[in-house]
């Protein structure tokens, strides 16, 4: 009886013991690292039994800005759902049967020519490669400037297995497809202009219309890249192409070329200076006869107002003035010739 009697006691003893190890698992599981917070520069999304936790209704991103980028065709391939973002903060709590992800939505910048897959290729990330419609290749430097958008974060986070090697990808098959087929836009100048002489220098020379024309470049790249944020959750906020060099073996051609574009713009520059000075001098030089002319005709306009003054005092007062004039210049001649009247 005794024997019992102290097993009984043993095993409430081990009950009790492994109820307060429960007890103190449940605490230390739940209550210690149950709580997170979540920084500035972050988002937070809640995955509750492999699930993320969706908002209310369950929306997705086939309507609102999201699918602005999107071309009609991919409106339907590319829709995720919208998950419930946790704002900067906390402390917040989850349950043990939930995880936390976090991911940085701050500014971050990548060389244009970077490859997430490789780091060896494109020169080791240093100069991406491209082909104009001239058939040249061409060496491409720049940066891209990217965020990751708390719109879509599912299609970053779930849904894309590596997003950065999908948006650089995205990137880079729409700036090689520009290149491609870039034409710069017809000269607005007037023709027979040292603008429009210039433009027609260089015409058909692909590289120096891609210079000419980089920041329409850029600005085609951002208003093409907007779908990233559809597709993958990423919103490229620039592009910044900074170099696009000519391949070695044509590069002493194409200086050639543009030594003789500056020598053509220097001799042109030079001839219509010399017009427009001589424009000047022809303009001075009809202002000038047209002042001789005024003023010759200045006394005679005086003499015409002062007769027609004589002729309204009186009949008699323009031949006084005409008989006073004669004898003015009978006084000065030395010989007079009279008229005899038949």
């Amino acid at each position: 009886m005794g024997i019992f009697q102290a097993l009984g006691l043993e095993l409430a003893g081990l009950g009790a013991g492994l109820f307060a190890g429960a007890l103190a698992w449940f605490a230390v599981r739940c209550v210690l690292t149950g709580f997170f917070s979540v920084d500035q520069s972050e988002r937070a999304v809640k995955v509750r039994f492999g699930r993320a936790v969706r908002l209310a209704g369950e929306p997705t991103t086939k309507t609102g800005p999201v699918s602005e980028g999107l071309a009609r065709a991919d409106e339907d391939r590319y829709v995720y759902p919208r998950v419930e973002v946790i704002p900067p903060g906390g402390p917040y709590f989850k349950w043990p049967w939930e995880r936390v992800v976090k991911v940085s939505v701050a500014t971050q910048t990548l060389n244009m020519a970077y490859d997430p897959e490789s780091s060896d290729a494109n020169e080791g990330g240093t100069v991406l490669e491209a082909v104009t419609k001239d058939q040249l290749n061409t060496g491409l430097t720049g940066q891209i400037r990217y965020r990751v958008s708390e719109q879509n974060l599912y299609a970053y986070l779930f849904a894309v297995k590596n997003p950065i090697a999908h948006v650089m990808g995205y990137f880079i098959s729409i700036l090689r497809e520009r290149i491609a087929s870039f034409e710069a836009p017809p000269p607005v100048a007037e023709e027979g202009t040292v603008q429009a002489v210039e433009a027609m220098a260089v015409s058909g020379v692909s590289i120096n219309d891609l210079r000419k024309n980089m920041r329409d470049l850029n600005e085609h790249m951002l208003r093409e890249s907007r779908g990233s944020l559809s597709r993958y959750g990423i919103v490229l906020d620039a592009s910044l192409i900074t170099g696009i060099d000519p391949p070695a073996e044509v590069d002493s051609a194409l200086a050639a070329i543009n030594t003789a574009h500056n020598h053509v713009s220097s001799d042109i520059s030079l001839a219509q200076a010399a017009a427009d000075q001589k424009i000047v001098q022809s303009h001075r030089a009809v202002e000038l006869e047209t002042l001789k002319a005024q003023a010759e005709v200045e006394p005679l306009v005086a003499m015409s107002a002062q007769l027609s003054l004589l002729k309204q005092s009186g009949p008699g007062a323009l031949e006084a003035y005409l008989r006073n004039i004669r004898l003015g210049l009978f006084s000065k001649a030395s010989q007079v010739v009279m008229g005899v009247k038949p």
